[in-house]
């Protein structure tokens, strides 16, 4: 175990004496030697001390940079008007960071929102087929109190129904269709139509379904598939 400095100072110090008391030059080579190989010691004791205190910031930077782990955003809210459909992604103290930690690239029918280092955490939103086309040049991000709202740019003034593109096609395929010309009784297809919503909808929906058609035939509960 390599000995205190401040132990090998006091050795020199030692030395120099004994080196100004000694009278033969043989007895001051050999003092002077040795005061030469202590000095050397506490030069290199010196170095090491400064490499290790310049180490511990580097390393304690590298591990917390090691800390941050990824997560994939999922749930977001979301609002339309006819230049802009946006989503709101809540993010606690997201406020705080620079600005260059929070990015966001657009596609035509894409977007990929990247939020990096917030409390250890990088966290990412990516969409890759929206339900319609935007514009790129003019979508946008802002970072607001706890929250990222992204303006995603309308390339037309239309409502749309979904965010994504299977969302869009899974509604669509859910939706209940009114075909007169399946059938010589538009009357049977009004009442095909009617059971798929009351099949589809919720307590609410159903009671009101049958309501309507209590209503309508007189107080007899109607025929809707139960």
């Amino acid at each position: 175990m390599p000995r205190p400095t401040d132990e090998l100072r006091a050795d020199v110090d030692e030395l120099k004496k004994l080196t100004d008391l000694a009278t033969r030059q043989s007895v001051k080579d050999v003092l002077g030697i040795e005061t030469r190989r202590l000095e050397t010691e506490i030069s290199l004791q010196l170095k090491d001390n400064m490499f290790n205190l310049e180490a511990k910031p580097a390393a304690a930077a590298s591990a917390s940079a090691v800390r941050c782990y990824d997560v994939k955003l999922t749930n977001y809210a979301w609002d339309q008007s006819d230049k802009f459909f946006k989503l709101f992604i809540t993010l606690a103290e997201v406020q705080t960071l620079p600005a260059d930690n929070v990015v966001c690239n657009f596609g035509s029918r894409s977007l990929d929102l990247s939020v990096k280092e917030l409390k250890g955490k990088n966290y990412s939103l990516v969409i890759k087929n929206l339900a319609e086309v935007i514009d790129p040049s003019k979508s946008h991000w802002k970072v607001k109190t706890d929250s990222v709202v992204v303006f995603l740019s309308k390339i037309k003034p239309i409502t749309w129904p979904t965010v994504t593109m299977e969302e869009k096609k899974i509604k669509e395929s859910k939706a209940p269709k009114f075909d007169a010309s399946a059938s010589d009784d538009p009357q049977a297809s009004m009442m095909n139509m009617m059971k798929q919503l009351y099949q589809d909808g919720d307590d609410d929906m159903k009671r009101q379904i049958a309501k309507s058609f209590a209503e309508g035939r007189g107080g007899k509960t109607p025929d809707l598939g139960l």
